[in-house]
Formats: C-alpha cells, sequence, structure tokens
C-alpha cells in the first residue's frame, strides 16, 4: 500500500512540474522588436577575398622589382623535369597536395609575396586558394601558366637536356676542333647526374685531349661515345680541373683505354690520395646506381705552374695562373686561338662557391693574369662559354662586391648575422643562388674577420 501511495505522489509531481513549465513559458511576453534587433547584429559570415590572377607580363613586372616574391610551381616533379620550369631565382617547387604540409618550412612570414603556377591553370588557383585560406595575405595566381611562359620563349630551365643520356648536354662545337658538353647550373643531384661541370675535349691530328675526366664511370664512357661521332682519333690525354668529384671521378674508365695519360696538379693529386675514398661516398650517396663501376684512381703526371702538353700542330699549354676557387684549380690555354678553358677559375650564368680553402682576395689577384692572356673567348667551369666580360661579371665583379661588403660589415663592428643579411638579390636569378648566397657571406665573414 505504502509503495502504491509514492508512486501516486511522484506522478502528480511531475504532472504539476510540466504545468508549470508550460505556464511559464506562456505567460512571458515576447517583445518582438528586440528580437529583430538581435537578428540584425548577428556578425554575417566574413566574404571570401576574391583570387588575383596575373598575367605573363605582369608577372615579369613582379619578378623584375621584388626579389622577396616566391615564386610556386605547384606540378610534380617529373612533370618538370621533362617540360621545365620559369628560369628566375624565386622559383621552388611544392605539389599541389603538399602545401598545407610544405610552405610553412619555406614562408615564415604570411605576408611574404607568392605567385603560384602550374601548366594550365588547373591546378595553380587551387594551390593559391588554400594558401589564402591558411592565413597568406600576398598571394596571386599566374593564370597563363607554365606553358605560355615556354612558348612566349622566357627563360626556361630544364633538369636533364638528354633524358636518354646519362650527360646532362651533349658536347657541341665551340671552335673548329673544340667541344663542350656544358653541365647544369646547379648542385649535383640525380637528375644531373653529377654533370654539373663542363666536360671538354680538343680534337688534334695527333689524338683527343680531354678535359675533365666526368662525374662517374658512366659519364666518362658516354662522353667517349660521343668523341667517337665526332672524330676517329684516339684519347691521349684526359686533364683534371681540380679535385672535385665531377672532374675526377670518370678517371679509371679513361685508364682502361689504350695510352691514356691522366695529367693534374700537384695539390689535386694530394687532395686524392687523402679524401678520394670520401669524395666518391658522397657522390654514391647521391648518384647511387649511376656510379656503377666507378673507381678512385691518382693521376699519372702533376705539375706546379705549368705543362706543354702539345699534340700534332697544335700547342696547348695547362697553366696555374694561381689561387682562385681551389688552391688545385688549373687552366689550358691555346695561344693560337687565343680560347682559354679555365676551369673552376671562372664562372658563367651562376653563382660561384666559396669554399673554406678558397682565397677570395687572391682569386681576384689572380683575375689580373686572366686579363693579361686577352683570351676571345673561355669555356668557364660552369655555364656556357663566353667572352671576358661576361664571365667578369660572374666572377670577379661578384668577388670584388661580397669582399668590399664584408669589409663594411666588419668596420661597423657588424656580426655573422649582417654578414647573412648583405643584399644579394642582384644574383637571385643565378644558378644556386638559393643555396650559396648566404654560405658565401658566411664564409668571406669567417676569412676576413681573422685576417
Amino acid at each position: 500500500m505504502l509503495k502504491c501511495i509514492l508512486m501516486m505522489a511522484v506522478a502528480f509531481t511531475m504532472l504539476n512540474v510540466q504545468a508549470g513549465f508550460g505556464d511559464w513559458f506562456s505567460s512571458v511576453k515576447v517583445d518582438k522588436s528586440v528580437v529583430k534587433d538581435e537578428v540584425k547584429i548577428k556578425p554575417n559570415k566574413p566574404t571570401k577575398r576574391a583570387l588575383v590572377n596575373i598575367n605573363t607580363e605582369e608577372l615579369l613586372k613582379i619578378l623584375d622589382r621584388d626579389p622577396s616574391v616566391l615564386l610556386i610551381d605547384v606540378r610534380a616533379p617529373s612533370e618538370i623535369k621533362y617540360t621545365g620550369r620559369i628560369d628566375r631565382g624565386q622559383n621552388m617547387n611544392i605539389m599541389r597536395g603538399w602545401i598545407e604540409m610544405q610552405i610553412a618550412q619555406q614562408v615564415e612570414d604570411k605576408n611574404t609575396p607568392i605567385v603560384v603556377y602550374c601548366g594550365l591553370n588547373l591546378r595553380s588557383p587551387l594551390a593559391a586558394r588554400t594558401l589564402m585560406d591558411m592565413g597568406y595575405t600576398n598571394v596571386k595566381n599566374y593564370s597563363d601558366g607554365f606553358v605560355t611562359w615556354k612558348k612566349q620563349q622566357h627563360p626556361v630551365w630544364v633538369s636533364d637536356y638528354e633524358p636518354n643520356s646519362i650527360l646532362y648536354r651533349k658536347p657541341v662545337k665551340v671552335i673548329e676542333n673544340v667541344y663542350s658538353a656544358i653541365g647544369a647550373t646547379q648542385p649535383p643531384t640525380y637528375e644531373n647526374s653529377n654533370h654539373n661541370n663542363n666536360l671538354s675535349f680538343i680534337v688534334t691530328t695527333k689524338g683527343v685531349l680531354v678535359f675533365n675526366a666526368g662525374g662517374s664511370y658512366l659519364i666518362a664512357k658516354a662522353m667517349h661515345e660521343e668523341i667517337k661521332k665526332i672524330t676517329n682519333q684516339p684519347v691521349r690525354y684526359v686533364i683534371l680541373e681540380n679535385a672535385q668529384g665531377h672532374a675526377i671521378l670518370g678517371s679509371n674508365y679513361w685508364k682502361e683505354q689504350n695510352n691514356v695519360t691522366i695529367i693534374a696538379h700537384t695539390k689535386a693529386d694530394e687532395e686524392i690520395r687523402k679524401h678520394g675514398d670520401d669524395i666518391l661516398a658522397r657522390a654514391i650517396k647521391v648518384h647511387k646506381d649511376k656510379m656503377a663501376g666507378t673507381q678512385v684512381i691518382r693521376p699519372d703526371i702533376t705539375f706546379d705552374d705549368s705543362f706543354v702538353a702539345s699534340m700534332g700542330d697544335t700547342d696547348i699549354r695547362l697553366l696555374h695562373i694561381g689561387a682562385s676557387h681551389s688552391p688545385d684549380d688549373i687552366q689550358l690555354w691555346l695561344p693560337q686561338e687565343k680560347l682559354l678553358i679555365s676551369g673552376d677559375t671562372a664562372f658563367n650564368e651562376r653563382l660561384l662557391p666559396v669554399f673554406p680553402h678558397t682565397d677570395v682576395a687572391a682569386w681576384i689577384k689572380t683575375w689580373e693574369k686572366i686579363k693579361v692572356l686577352a683570351p676571345k673567348i673561355i669555356i668557364p667551369g660552369h655555364g656556357h662559354p663566353a667572352d671576358l666580360e661576361t664571365v667578369t661579371k660572374f666572377t670577379k665583379n661578384y668577388l670584388v662586391y661580397m669582399h668590399n661588403q664584408v669589409q663594411s660589415v666588419l668596420e661597423k663592428d657588424g656580426d655573422l648575422t649582417d654578414a647573412y643579411n648583405i643584399d644579394q638579390s642582384a644574383y637571385r636569378d643565378w644558378g644556386t643562388y638559393r643555396e650559396l648566397h648566404q654560405r658565401n657571406a658566411a664564409r668571406i665573414f669567417k676569412q676576413l674577420e681573422f685576417n
């Protein structure tokens, strides 16, 4: 009985509570004007910013005017390998699907000006919109796309000009009987197969002289096959411009051929003897299977100041003009033709590297000795053959500018950070700029700081 009474009491209470709530709501008078005002002041969703599209003419103006602009190619690396990319220093590659994950590694300041492009303006608008949604405030889309850029014959960079050959480029005639295979003006990559320097040769009535052994056994073999297409003369000499991997690592291929003599500077031989295995190991790490068959061997003949390597009626002189890029750099001089194969004493089309052992002041002085030779044409260590004025701009003028700028930093009691911040934007379109410009500033600073 008690249980029944309790259940009836609970039911009665709940009915009264429900009635109470209903009565409360029905008794409240609603001021419709207040509700209307509340709707008015409710914030609206932010309007999406419009995507800014630019054409080729506008892109050129932006790239020329503002060195801080980042130009992002959102295509796949495989596409870039076969079609190329815009050849400007601000260019970099981040695939469309990786924008969200990789952009922060490249751009910390979200106000950095960014231009995005692809081939036919299909992916770049989506990538640009993604960046805007991530909070980047200064994003534009190059709507003409790379196909239009290339069609209008603006500068294009190609990762490999000869995809069916291990050579980056095949040799071309520079002057009568002198040829050069121009390497990539970039750091060594798997794609360029360690052919990122110039491999040259001279055809004479008494055989062929090759300048640089190449960066691997396979590079040397491919180069030899190209030589055979041009002449039946056998290779007699192989000259090593210095002890860097892309100059020496093809040597064992050439020694397998009959009666080939390898010549280098005395200091290059010392470097190969001490560090040859390390040089090969670094190359294998980057180029992997492309280093098959490669072994380190030392030169047959070394010299300090000069060596006459005349062949038939061709007067050929090997020189060590003076300190430059490396202590072991040598040059080849053809006095009759007024042609200088400079090795890494001269650069074209790319930023030169300053190594820990590079003596910048001495390199500038060495340049005066090159001027005395008065070459009509120079095959530089890197970049296309050119005249003295052109390679002076890419070599001596850059060295003088950086030497003076760092000296100014030191005179003002500046530190390494000030050296990093030296304005090198005038060189931003040169190959290897992104990789080398701050490193060069730091190394020159450390050299001058203690001198």
